[in-house]
Order: C-alpha cells, then structure tokens, then sequence
C-alpha cells in the first residue's frame, strides 16, 4: 500500500491504472511561498516542501509518495491558472509551439527517500479559436498546469512527442512502478 501525499484525481487515476494500491491525503504545502521563477528549482521545492508536511503529518511506515508538475516554455515557469483570462494567456502561448512538462516525484519509505525529475515535451499545432473558447467555458482547465490537458484539450493538437504521458499528466507511473516493486517485496 501506498500513500499518494496529493488531492489529485488525475494522479490518482494514473495510479489505478498501473495497479498499485494506494490511500490518498494530501497535506497543506503554499506553493505561491517559493520564490523562484526557475521551473526544474520551482518543481523541486514544491515536491520537496509537500513531502515534508507529509512526513511530519503521517510518517512513513507506509511508502509516501509527494509529486509536482510545473510547465515551462523554456524560459518561462508557466503555473496553474488564476482565472479563465489567465488561462486563455497560458495556452496561447502554448498553440503552434512546445513545452516542457516537468515532474519531480518522492517516494519515501522508513527512512528511505526515492526521487525522480522527468520531462516531457510537446509540440503543439496551432489551437482552433472555436475549440479553444469552448474548452476554456468547459472549467476543465482548472487545476491544472498551463491548463493544459495533454490527455484531453490539448491532446489532438500534439504533432510530436518526446517522453511519458504519464510525466505530463504529473507522475511517471513507469518509475513509481518500478520503486514501488522494490519496495513491496
């Protein structure tokens, strides 16, 4: 058994879709508290801070598992969006280019700490205005980072690929996978 330190119910799916079991509880962490702009340091104390108020809230007897998704254009942090403007700007600066999705996970177990950053990039066509405007009344961008839903919204304008889906939609359910059979025997 596992514990997914995270209220996500997409992290959630991806974990009942590699059958492993899991309890899930998040812990209070202010991500608007970190002050830098850097992606890859910004995903990093993210995952880092949320896994520590998890240790302090429930031990690790039982495998803890904190994640953080940030995307990135290159240059830029892009984070979750505020309001429907926000996110109207977020994919816009992602239709007809690439991004970065960037996961940082933990898994912690009796002293044990497992961690893991992976990337995946897209490259997008250009976003249909119609389906777009349709998309951002639809709310289901909510939550998410940049608004992007490689799995949904964005998926049909991907024309190239490189790394895990399971990466992007915010944990790599091939490595959690992996550090999870290690330490289940």
């Amino acid at each position: 058994m596992l514990r997914l330190c995270s209220n996500s119910k997409t992290r959630a799916e991806l974990l009942k879709k590699v059958q492993i079991p899991f309890i899930q509880k998040g812990c209070e962490f202010d991500e608007d508290s970190i002050p830098t702009k850097n992606p890859l340091e910004f995903v990093k104390i993210a995952t880092t801070g949320k896994f520590k108020e998890c240790i302090k809230c429930f031990g690790d007897e039982i495998p803890l598992l904190s994640a953080d998704t940030v995307i990135t254009d290159g240059t830029n942090l892009i984070r979750k969006p505020k309001n429907v403007d926000d996110a109207k700007k977020l994919l816009l600066l992602q239709s007809n280019s690439n991004i970065d999705i960037i996961t940082y996970q933990i898994i912690g177990y009796k002293g044990k700490i497992y961690d893991h950053l992976a990337t995946t990039t897209y490259y997008f066509d250009k976003f249909d205005e119609n389906d777009l405007e349709k998309y951002l009344k639809s709310g289901k961008w909510k939550g998410s980072a940049g608004a992007c839903k490689v799995e949904g919204f964005c998926k049909k304008y991907i024309k190239n690929v490189t790394g895990y889906e399971s990466t992007a939609m915010g944990l790599t359910t091939e490595w959690v996978k992996k550090i999870y059979d290690i330490i289940a025997e």
